[in-house]
């Protein structure tokens, strides 16, 4: 399934640099970019990113701000099909069947962060997770990942926290933001 729809987006969508845009913005909504920093992170050149960040814009999936010299992209979470748009990267991406396979399946869990590239909108074959909740069973959790990788051909790593010692700080990564993927609250 997961094979299916990565044909279908890659044939519906033949450019690469708007892929990694729709990954980039609609993975993590929060996140924020400049054409200058796209350029280096994706490695192409400026004038490929610069036309498809104008097409999401002139289209309203995505809004922009000036904060000195640099033009700051966002995702336009208000726009009629931003959850249409997401709910198809997730799908892309594989984490529909995390949650459905794992996440779902967690007793006693709180929330789940998405961490690592996929945190910062870049395509990566390793997912990286932090559930939080009551005693979590790590063997239980490790079984049900090894179970959902076989089926989106990504690896899964993860880290857990009883609730009472968990906090924020303890999973922040450099400039990337984790973002909650899952709240049971």
């Amino acid at each position: 399934m997961l094979l299916k729809l990565t044909i279908l987006i890659d044939t519906l969508i033949s450019s690469k640099t708007r892929v990694k845009l729709m990954l980039k913005f609609f993975l993590n909504a929060s996140t924020t970019a400049y054409l200058r920093g796209l350029e280096e992170e994706f490695g192409e050149s400026t004038n490929g990113i610069r036309i498809e960040l104008n097409r999401f814009e002139q289209a309203g999936l995505l809004r922009s701000s000036v904060k000195g010299n640099k033009k700051f992209f966002k995702a336009n979470k208000t726009h009629p099909l931003f959850d249409d748009i997401r709910s198809l990267i997730l799908k892309y991406v594989g984490l529909d069947r995390v949650v459905e396979s794992i996440i779902n399946r967690v007793g006693d869990l709180d929330q789940v962060f998405l961490m690592g590239d996929f945190a910062k909108g870049l395509d990566s074959n390793i997912i990286d997770l932090v559930f939080v909740g009551g005693k979590l069973d790590k063997i239980f959790i490790l079984e049900l990942a090894e179970k959902a990788e076989k089926k989106i051909n990504r690896k899964i790593r993860f880290v857990t926290f009883e609730r009472s010692e968990f906090t924020l700080s303890h999973i922040k990564e450099g400039d990337a933001e984790p973002f909650l993927l899952w709240s049971n609250k």
